[in-house]
C-alpha cells in the first residue's frame, strides 16, 4: 500500500511539472499566435516583450514594428525613453550586430590581413562613403570586408560595382572607384551575369540585416557606426585621439559641413521611406 502511495504521489508530481511546463509554453507564445490571428498577411522573424506592458516587438530583418496585444493593434515608430535614449534604435542596432555571424563574407571584396576587422556597406558614388575608405586605406591593421548597397539616387553606382566585380583585381578597382578616377574617365560597363548576381546578392545582405544608409560599418564584430563618424570609427579601433592630426580633423570637418549643410557631419546616405 506504501508504495502505491507513493507511486502515486509521484506521478501527480510529474504531471504537475508536464502540465506548467506545458503553460508556460502556451504562455510565451501566446502573444505570437495573438498576431498571427489579427494579422496573417505580415511575416516576421520574431516577437518579443517590449519595456511597455502588452506592447511586443515585431521584428523582419533590421525592421521592428509594434503589437498592443490587448488591442490588437499596429504601432510603426520609436520608443523613447525618459532620458532622451531611443530604446528602437538601440534595439535595431544590437540586432544588426547579431547577425554579423549570417554574413556570407567569402561574397566580399576583402582588403588587408590586418588583425582588426571592419565589415563596410559602401556605395561608390557616396561622398561619405568615399572620406570613410580613404581613412581606412591608410590603417595597415585592418582586414576588410566591402558590401555594395548602392542608393537608387546615385544612378551610376551600379554600373560601377559591376565593373568593379568584372576587374581582374577588384580590391584596385574599388580603390580607384572611391578615389572618384570612374567619375571623369570612361570605363567598361559589365555585362556579366555573374556580376548582376553578386550586386544582387550583396543588397539581398545589406536588405536582410537592417542596412538602411551608407556607409555602414561593423567592426570587429561587435561594434556598429553608421555614417562617417570618424571618432566613433577610432574608438571602435582603439585608436588614440593624439594619432589623428586635429588639423585633418577640422579640415574634414569643414568639408562636411560645406558639401551639405543640411545634413550633420558623417551622417549616412539613406534610402527614401518608400525604399527607393
Amino acid at each position: 500500500m506504501k508504495k502505491k502511495h507513493s507511486f502515486l504521489y509521484m506521478a501527480m508530481i510529474g504531471f504537475g511539472l508536464s502540465l506548467l511546463f506545458v503553460t508556460a509554453g502556451l504562455c510565451a507564445e501566446a502573444y505570437e499566435e495573438a498576431f498571427k490571428k489579427a494579422y496573417p498577411q505580415i511575416p516576421f522573424d520574431s516577437m518579443r516583450p517590449t519595456p511597455v506592458r502588452g506592447l511586443y516587438e515585431v521584428s523582419k530583418g533590421g525592421d521592428i514594428i509594434y503589437f498592443f496585444e490587448e488591442k490588437g493593434l499596429l504601432f510603426v515608430g520609436e520608443i523613447i525613453d525618459g532620458r532622451g535614449r531611443n530604446l528602437t534604435e538601440d534595439r535595431k542596432s544590437e540586432m544588426l550586430v547579431a547577425n554579423v555571424r549570417k554574413i556570407p563574407l567569402d561574397k566580399a571584396i576583402r582588403i588587408g590581413n590586418g588583425k582588426q576587422t571592419v565589415i563596410e556597406f559602401t556605395d561608390p558614388d557616396c561622398p561619405y562613403c568615399r572620406r570613410a575608405a580613404s581613412y581606412l586605406e591608410s590603417r595597415k591593421d585592418l582586414t576588410r570586408y566591402v558590401f555594395f548597397f548602392p542608393l537608387p539616387s546615385n544612378r551610376d553606382a551600379e554600373n560601377k560595382i559591376k565593373h568593379i566585380f568584372c576587374s581582374p583585381d577588384r580590391a584596385k578597382a574599388y580603390e580607384e572607384a572611391m578615389k572618384g578616377k570612374l567619375d571623369t574617365q570612361k570605363y567598361t560597363v559589365c555585362k556579366k551575369q555573374e556580376a548582376t548576381e553578386l550586386l544582387n546578392a550583396h543588397k539581398q545582405i545589406g536588405g536582410q540585416i537592417g542596412v538602411s544608409g551608407t556607409p555602414m560599418f561593423i567592426i570587429n564584430g561587435k561594434d556598429l557606426v553608421i555614417g562617417a563618424n570618424f571618432p566613433a570609427i577610432e574608438a571602435a579601433l582603439n585608436v588614440d585621439d593624439e594619432k589623428v592630426r586635429p588639423s585633418d580633423k577640422q579640415k574634414d570637418a569643414t568639408q562636411q559641413k560645406g558639401d551639405t549643410p543640411d545634413k550633420k557631419a558623417g551622417e549616412p546616405e539613406k534610402r527614401a521611406p518608400d525604399g527607393t
